[in-house]
């Protein structure tokens, strides 16, 4: 017998696929919990490597501190570095985001290291590599003892970066290190329910980060900011857009019914940004008329500013490519992957959902 599912069941919405103690997303309030903390309070108060310690230490029941995490991550940009050697020839002729896949997928256990900080350490390097081969340039060798975001901006730039980049850069890190059961974090957990380890699950995890659906959209925020041009034209440019059936770039978001509360913790982040040149006032018009546009066509429930909207004017005023938004994107999550699929080993079992069958049956 066929049952036919509706579509919400089809996409799994609202089907709990495991119990975690790492985040919580209610979307009908807007609320996201990282570790047992808001996610604005934890961007205030803590540091990459403070949200990381607290994920490792909920999925493995350790007692990490921040102070271990920069330091277990310092060696492993360090060691992540020696090992470029071996991880860049897979990625030749590639673009960042494929290359970033390419060389993740060559990561493997290092002596003496958890594959966590393996991973999470490897990140930046990788993306810092691949971002200066497409500029033509020699990779930037890490230094273990500054921050992780700080040393990301190093090897992405080439130079120390001002505080107010680092802080920016640690915000966003902080804001997109987990949350909850979204489409790469399912895949990871796939992978890590099967007992594979946690360099698979976070290949998967990368793979799925991939799609336009999930971790493509800050690119198409700037391209349509570009494509607005000007304070003059936001109206015309917006109404001709939403006349002809186009979505709004950095707006409506699967899950979140409201607006979405990592976008404020960003645009704080930006404002402490808008001394190097950004154009915040340009950006706030441009999210402010499109969020009246959207009530206007869809008062029941318009659409909000999600976090893909701030995301990529903070990581463009940092000077960030775009095409390298995506492994920026991983570098954060990273830590998020890594708690998912410990914590799936360690608690959980082989997720084997079912299909409804809508095929053809046998005569007989």
């Amino acid at each position: 017998m066929n049952i036919h599912l509706t579509k919400s069941q089809i996409g799994l919405d609202g089907v709990p696929a495991a119990e975690t103690v790492l985040s919580h997303v209610d979307g009908e309030r807007g609320e996201l919990i990282i570790a047992g903390e808001h996610v604005g309070r934890l961007a205030a108060i803590s540091s990459f490597e403070g949200v990381t310690a607290r994920l490792w230490n909920g999925a493995s029941k350790t007692t990490l501190t921040e102070a271990n995490v920069r330091s277990h991550l310092g060696v492993a940009r360090e060691r992540a570095f020696a090992r470029l050697p071996d991880l860049l020839p897979a990625t030749r002729g590639m673009g960042i985001i494929d290359g970033f896949r390419a060389a993740v997928a060559g990561l493997r256990a290092e002596h003496g290291l958890e594959h966590e900080a393996t991973i999470v350490g490897a990140f930046p390097v990788i993306a810092g590599a691949l971002v200066r081969r497409a500029k033509g340039l020699e990779p930037v060798a890490p230094d273990p003892d500054v921050s992780h975001a700080a040393d990301t901006l190093r090897m992405l730039h080439g130079r120390s970066p001002a505080m107010r980049e680092i802080t920016a850069l640690d915000a966003y890190l902080v804001t997109a290190s987990d949350h909850g059961m979204n489409a790469s974090t399912f895949a990871a957990r796939v992978v890590a329910s099967t007992q594979a380890d946690l360099f698979a699950a976070v290949t998967a995890g990368y793979c799925a980060l991939t799609g336009p659906l999930h971790g493509g959209a800050p690119e198409p925020v700037l391209e349509m900011l570009d494509a607005i041009g000007s304070r003059e034209r936001i109206q015309s440019w917006v109404d001709a857009a939403l006349a002809r059936g186009e979505r709004m770039m950095g707006f409506g978001h699967r899950v979140y019914r409201v607006r979405d509360p990592r976008a404020d913790v960003l645009k704080t982040a930006v404002e402490a940004l808008a001394s190097n040149g950004t154009d915040l006032p340009f950006a706030g018009e441009v999210e402010a008329y499109i969020r009246s546009a959207l009530r206007k066509k869809n008062p029941e429930r318009p659409l909000e500013t999600n976090v893909e909207f701030f995301t990529a004017i903070l990581l463009d005023a940092l000077a960030i490519p775009r095409q390298a938004f995506t492994p920026i994107f991983a570098i954060a999550r990273s830590a998020g992957w890594t708690a998912h699929a410990r914590e799936q080993q360690r608690t959980g079992r082989l997720i084997r959902p079912s299909s409804s069958y809508v095929g053809a049956m046998p005569e007989v």
